[in-house]
């Protein structure tokens, strides 16, 4: 079983940076999550075992990069140029290193989620 603890949300302005963090329990492929009030759950960015390879939800392109130490074991989200649609829970999760990243099913292990709440 896979642990993992999210960091990192808060509340800022349009136009800030945050960056999430995602401390997991073993060594897995991952992916961010997030879900605003009254929407579903939705896909932003995947990294493999290893880090080599990484997937991104079209819209976050260009201002959000996934990375990892996998010494530490640690998953990173760096959020930039903030819009206040980009409000939500943001969720790791941990995956198989196969498969469509895209797929949420395909994600065994949940974090607990983080606030990320960006003000106009």
């Amino acid at each position: 079983q896979v642990q993992l603890v999210e960091s990192g949300g808060g509340l800022v302005q349009a136009g800030d940076s945050l960056r999430l963090s995602c401390a997991a329990s073993g060594r897995t492929a991952m992916g961010w999550f997030r879900q605003a009030p009254g929407k579903e759950r939705e896909f932003i960015a995947g990294i493999s075992w290893a880090g080599g390879t990484r997937y991104y939800k079209d819209s976050v392109k260009g201002r959000f990069i996934i990375s990892r130490d996998n010494a530490n074991n640690t998953v990173y989200l760096q959020l930039n140029s903030l819009k206040p649609e980009d409000t939500a829970v943001y969720y790791c999760a941990a995956r198989d290193n196969g498969g469509n990243f895209y797929n949420q099913y395909e994600y065994t292990y949940w974090g607990q989620g983080t606030q990320v709440t960006v003000s106009s």
